[in-house]
């Protein structure tokens, strides 16, 4: 089948997507964006979280052909060319990038989080990154990360990326289609 997709603000075209294809797979093996990384496959870890419609979801729980017609943003996506969006950048000087793996999840989940809540408290910080493991860092520089890009406007910046949710209203987001509720977050 073919998937037309606007990613990261360019509409892409794929021919030949398998109907059991996950957007995980579309996005690091057809369209060459690796942030999004492959751990579980069960939308247990969040490592492979990007928006979709504005709406954070675990692309390997969302059929390619799901995202026909549809805006995803990957990790990728949150940097402004060569410049780190703050969230990137909060999370290079606080040191919460290890090895990488899980590091994508948590910049897209923090990113969410910033854009709904400016100035978190750290329960509402630990339940936005409920659905993301890490096994490096053991989560302090994570947590000093997410202040960092609080105090740097961290989601401000970003408000024409979430889309208006069934109702009009802009940056509500879209119900979430995953059918998983651990990755619903």
């Amino acid at each position: 089948m073919r998937v037309n997709v606007e990613v990261n603000g360019e509409q892409r075209t794929e021919d030949n997507v398998w109907e059991g294809e996950s957007l995980l797979s579309l996005l690091r093996d057809r369209l060459g964006l690796p942030g999004a990384k492959n751990a579980c496959e069960q939308g247990e870890c969040g490592s492979c979280t990007v928006y979709l419609d504005g709406v954070p979801v675990c692309a390997c729980l969302v059929a390619a052909g799901q995202a026909e017609g549809r805006s995803v943003r990957t990790v990728e996506g949150l940097a402004d060319g060569d410049a780190l969006h703050p969230v990137q950048q909060a999370f290079v000087e606080a040191g919460a990038v290890q090895c990488g793996f899980c590091t994508p999840g948590l910049l897209v989940a923090t990113h969410d989080l910033l854009s709904r809540v400016s100035h978190p408290s750290d329960g509402e910080i630990r339940e936005a990154l409920a659905g993301n493991l890490c096994r490096c860092t053991g989560y302090e520089h994570i947590l000093d990360a997410v202040r960092l890009a609080a105090t740097r406007g961290g989601g401000r910046r970003d408000q024409e990326w979430r889309s208006p949710d069934r109702a009009g209203r802009p940056g509500a987001g879209a119900p979430r289609d995953t059918g998983d509720p651990e990755c619903e977050r």
